[in-house]
Formats: C-alpha cells, sequence, structure tokens
C-alpha cells in the first residue's frame, strides 16, 4: 500500500465514525431543541391568545363604567334641573 492508501484508510477507520457520531450527537440535539422551541411557541401563542381574551374584557369593562359615568352625569344633572324648578 502506498502513503496515500494508508492515510485514506486511517482516516476512513478513525475520523470516519467519529464523525458520525458527532453528526448523530448534533442531530440529536437539534431534535431535543426544536422540541423545547415548539413547547415554548406553544405556550407564548396560550399568553397571547389569554393576554388578548383579558384585553376585550378590560375594554369592555372601560365601556360599562364610561356608560355607568354617562349616565351618572345625565342623571346629576336631571336632578339639578328638577330641584331647580
Amino acid at each position: 500500500m502506498s502513503v496515500i492508501e494508508d492515510t485514506r484508510k486511517l482516516l476512513q477507520d478513525f475520523l470516519a465514525p467519529e464523525l458520525r457520531e458527532l453528526s448523530a450527537r448534533v442531530d440529536a440535539l437539534e431534535e431535543r431543541m426544536d422540541a423545547r422551541f415548539n413547547t415554548l411557541e406553544q405556550r407564548f401563542d396560550a399568553a397571547e391568545r389569554l393576554a388578548s381574551e383579558h384585553h376585550g374584557q378590560v375594554l369592555q369593562a372601560i365601556a360599562r363604567l364610561a356608560d355607568i359615568y354617562e349616565l351618572r352625569e345625565r342623571i346629576t344633572r336631571i336632578e339639578a334641573r328638577e330641584k331647580s324648578n
């Protein structure tokens, strides 16, 4: 065998399995990270939906309070008018 063939065999025998192992480890790590990111994305989506629902509820409460305030103002004006008559 020539030096080139010996070197090639050495690389195939020792480095190729190590590279395959490293590649498999990187693939496993990517799968774990993808799973974690998917879980976090689902949680963020749930939190966003909940925040949106609460935002809608707060806006409704503010609208009700504005209506109540307007009614109180109208009643106060009517009572003031009645007292002056």
